[in-house]
This record gives C-alpha cells, structure tokens and sequence, in this order.
C-alpha cells in the first residue's frame, strides 16, 4: 500500500494541457483563366485504326510493339489511383481496381495469356501524355478522353466508355443546375477536359484546378470550392465517398474514354482496337460494368467503335 500512497502523493503534478491548432491544410488549386483550346480541323476524335486478327497470346508478330512489350515480360499501363469505381486503391487489399483496372488487364491477357503480366502505374491526369511520350509507360487506361487536341500529341483506340458531364455539390448549396454557377468556385482536375464546358456558361464560374479528383473532393467539405465538375461516374464515386453531397443540374458536356498510345504504333493500336472488339463481343464489357459500374444504374451497352481505316 505504501507504493500506491507514494504514486498518488501531492508531489506528483498533472502535465498541462497544451491547445494545438487544428490542421485543415486547403488542397493545391489553381484558377485556370482560359479553357483548353477545342479546335478540331477536321478531326474525327473518335475514329481510330481497324483492328486485324487478334494474334494468340504469347505469340505476337515478330518485330511488332507486341513482341516487344511480351519480350519485357510485363504490359506497363499508366491508371488512376484515386478515381472510384474506374481506378481506385481498395484499403483492404491494397491493390488497384476499377473499371479501367480491368480493361488494362483485359489488353494483359490478350498480350500474355496472364492478366496478372501487368505493372500498374499511378499518374496523374496532367501526367499522361508526357508518360506515354517519355515511354514510361506503354499504354494509358485513366478516363481519358479522346479529343482532337489530344490527337496531335498521342494516339487513341476506339471508344471503350462514354460518359457525361454535370456538376456535384454540397447538400442544400443552393445550386441546382449550371445556371447557377455564375460567379461560384468550382473545381476540376489539371489534364482533363472539364474545364471547357464550364467556361462555355451563360454565367461564367470561377474554374479551379487540382491535382486529384480527391483533391478536388477535399477542397469542397472544406469550403474551399463551391462544386465540383466532372463526368458522372467520377461524381457518383465521390458521393460514394461522402454521402452530403449529391448530383445536380444538366448535362453540361459529354466525354468519350479510350486507350492512349503513343504515336507511331499502330499495330499496337490496332490490337488494342481487337480486344476492344473481343470484350464487346463475348459478353466481357457488360460483365465488367455488372462488377464496376452498376452503381451508375443499367448498362447503356459498350459504345460502337468507329474506324477511319
């Protein structure tokens, strides 16, 4: 007992407390002044090169960016980590999965006979372009529209996803559709096409920038931004994130996804362009949506590819 006593005596002083300030750090944005330049010449954005014969896996043509990539031993692919539902980090098993995640393995399997014969890296959207023309990567599978900007510095495969694009906000904001947005925050991504249809406004917003979608997310329950603008299947991934927020106003834009690839491959982009085929076909699409994508309501079916040769 005389332990206990002497633990518990007046000599022994109670630490202070001390009052830390709360940290609420405001994500990376950047007020983009002027949309992306939409000009198109001419250019059909989705067109894209005729698939052949698709090759048995294992055994491509010799000398082709086929044989190359099966001779590497692995398909290298640029995707997104933080875009539920098309490209997402699971926090239990640690692994990458989505949408995208399963087409970049579909074009594995097709290569190799191994889905698993694949190394997934994570880029941003402002990353993708300079990735594939640095050879980082082979391939990019990231929500990534074709346009015919786009098409001067990368080529594309045909259409593997359309989307649309309307705007996410905070419950009882006030902003119901984009009429609304005059004079508000909303934040996009770097890289992508969102910007545009928000400068094409009656009532101009302000249009910020971040790095990530979750970036993005993070700035609005902070009330750093006003809304956020992207295609559907982003929002309804970030309300799955947190459900105070909800889905508001008209079609603002429409988006259409494809594989990017480097320019001066195009046997390569006719064998994506065959397996794009090949899921549409056997049933492989719709499975994946069933599995992904079925948060976004029924299936619209896999969109038709369109060939310029």
């Amino acid at each position: 007992m005389s332990v206990l006593t002497a633990a518990c005596g007046s000599g022994n002083q109670v630490p202070k407390t001390t009052t830390v300030a709360a940290v609420n750090p405001k994500p990376d944005l950047i007020e983009i002044s002027t949309p992306q330049p939409e000009s198109n010449g001419g250019c059909d954005a989705e067109a894209s090169l005729r698939p052949g014969a698709l090759p048995s896996p294992g055994a491509m043509p010799s000398g082709s960016p086929m044989a190359a990539i099966v001779a590497s031993g692995r398909l290298r692919v640029g995707v997104d980590q933080n875009t539920y539902l098309f490209g997402f980090r699971n926090p239990t098993s640690g692994q990458l999965e989505g949408f995208d995640i399963d087409i970049a393995r579909e074009i594995a399997r097709a290569l190799f006979g191994d889905p698993d014969k694949i190394e997934l890296r994570s880029v941003t959207a402002a990353e993708r372009i300079p990735a594939l023309q640095n050879k980082q990567v082979d391939l990019i599978v990231r929500t990534f529209s074709a346009t015919c900007e786009r098409r001067r510095d990368v080529d594309f495969s045909g259409i593997y996803y359309r989307a649309t694009q309307r705007i996410l906000v905070s419950r009882n904001s006030g902003i119901h559709s984009g009429a609304d947005l005059g004079g508000k925050r909303v934040c996009v991504t770097r890289g992508t096409t969102s910007a545009g249809p928000l400068f094409r406004l009656p009532k101009r917003p302000t249009v910020l920038a971040a790095t990530n979608w979750t970036d993005c997310l993070a700035a609005l329950q902070q009330g750093h931004v006003d809304a956020i603008s992207s295609d559907d299947p982003i929002l309804v991934g970030l309300v799955a994130q947190d459900r105070n927020l909800e889905i508001v106003g008209e079609v603002i834009g429409t988006d259409a996804y494809a594989v990017g690839i480097a320019q001066g491959n195009p046997d390569l982009v006719r064998f994506v362009n065959g397996v794009l085929e090949r899921i549409r076909a056997d049933g492989t699409w719709q499975q994946l949506y069933n599995t992904r994508l079925s948060a976004l309501g029924p299936s619209p079916g896999p969109p038709d590819l369109r060939y310029k040769e």
